[in-house]
């Protein structure tokens, strides 16, 4: 699966196997374009190796920032035309969650470590000192934050009465999954 920062790119999936076809592997090869900053910033002198790697090096480089625990398949290479590409594996095994079967109360819980799992990414990549002098002690932070989700809340509850009320008009057609 691939989200909309890929459309347009190009991504394989590599299917290895093991000692036999009961130990496979996936990997996925993904196209890594150029990034939306580079028109905002002077031009890199660049070595060969750099250049030649720059996109999938870009992508790598973050993915090993953020993640707590590597993947050991994570890696870069360019292809034909001067396509750069990260790879990684496509799976992990460590199993997932089936999102449709959770009780309210469980999808709570999933959100909150789902949260949780996201601002350890985002505190992965930063210096701590440095964002608390930014973030200071007075609470406008807490309080600024606390606004924008409040403000998205109020967003996503009225998305959801415009979402019911084009199906009561049948505007839009839903099904009750099942």
């Amino acid at each position: 699966m691939v989200g909309i920062g890929s459309v347009g790119t190009r991504c394989l999936i590599v299917l290895l196997t093991g000692r036999d076809t009961r130990d496979p592997l996936l990997l996925q090869l993904k196209e890594a374009g150029r990034s939306v900053l580079e028109d905002h910033r002077p031009p890199l002198r660049l070595d060969a190796e750099v250049a030649v790697h720059r996109g999938g090096r870009r992508v790598v480089t973050g993915q090993r920032l953020m993640q707590a625990a590597g993947d050991l398949f994570l890696g870069r290479t360019a292809g034909p035309a001067g396509r750069h590409f990260h790879g990684r594996r496509l799976r992990d095994p460590k199993g997932s969650v089936d999102v449709d079967s959770l009780t309210p109360a469980g999808l709570r819980g999933y959100a909150k470590l789902c949260g949780r799992a996201r601002a350890r990414t985002h505190a992965r990549t930063g210096d701590r000192l440095a964002v608390a002098g930014y973030l200071g002690s007075a609470g406008t932070f807490a309080e600024a934050v606390a606004d924008v989700a409040a403000t998205y809340a109020d967003r996503t509850a009225a998305d959801h009465a415009d979402l019911l009320a084009a199906i009561g008009t049948g505007r839009i057609t839903a099904a009750r999954r099942v």
